[in-house]
């Protein structure tokens, strides 16, 4: 066993920020405090912010475990509007009217978005088909079949309508497009919707509260981030 490999081994919880992607948080981490191992349970898209769980040398064993957890994002929905990617970065492909809208109605159509649901995942995102990520199909403005799959959200509240926004947290299983809910919920209300903004608060038991940001981990040395990571014998608890 490789006894420097064991002692930078562990779990690091980041609090990402928009425009960095999980790739870019993984890459900070291991060349600036030199550590050869380290992965994540979970992407998080660019203008998404919130808990990025880190994987630290022989933790990145624990991935598989670690990535079927289910998780908890807060978000805001904007009506009226369909997009390319179903969130904020894609070009609008449609536009509807939200004016006759209620409130009530909103919330009676997203109710049935909780429990197990078919979801067709979108275009842009890192699922496979033929073995090809749909992105990079996406990107050459190709658009295959995709086959719905099984996904359970356990709840989904709203917090506040303030139309056309509708903010909203959900806790669901991997494998869930938050966007996706977005987009079918104003499908279903006739006037089209996508994400305006998403934060992942939770992922399994980590909670974005005990998290770090970039700031932080740019003025750490390597001493600093040892001490802070989740050990290799507290990960227990996390592991189910």
């Amino acid at each position: 066993m490789n006894v420097q490999e064991l002692k930078e081994s562990g779990i690091l919880l980041v609090d990402k920020p928009v425009e960095w992607t999980s790739h870019d948080v993984v890459n900070c981490v291991r060349r600036r405090f030199k550590i050869k191992k380290v992965g994540h349970c979970g992407t998080l898209d660019p203008n998404a912010t919130g808990l990025l769980v880190l994987l630290l040398g022989r933790a990145t064993k624990l991935s598989q475990k670690l990535m079927v957890q289910d998780k908890t994002y807060s978000g805001t929905m904007r009506l009226g509007a369909e997009t390319t990617t179903q969130d904020a970065e894609g070009d609008v492909v449609s536009t509807g009217d939200y004016s006759e809208i209620t409130p009530e109605h909103v919330r009676e159509v997203a109710a049935d978005f909780v429990g197990e649901i078919m979801q067709t995942p979108p275009m842009v995102s890192a699922v496979k088909v033929d073995g090809k990520p749909l992105y990079k199909l996406a990107r050459k403005g190709e658009v295959v079949e995709r086959d719905a799959r099984a996904v359970t959200v356990h709840y989904l509240d709203i917090t506040r309508i303030e139309l056309p926004d509708v903010d909203l947290e959900v806790r669901c299983s991997k494998g869930t497009y938050v966007r996706t809910i977005c987009h079918d919920i104003g499908a279903r209300l006739g006037c089209g919707a996508h994400l305006l903004s998403l934060r992942r608060l939770r992922s399994g038991d980590f909670d974005v509260k005990d998290a770090v940001t970039i700031d932080t981990i740019k003025s750490w040395e390597r001493e600093d981030v040892m001490a802070a990571k989740i050990h290799l014998d507290q990960l227990f608890k996390y592991v189910k």
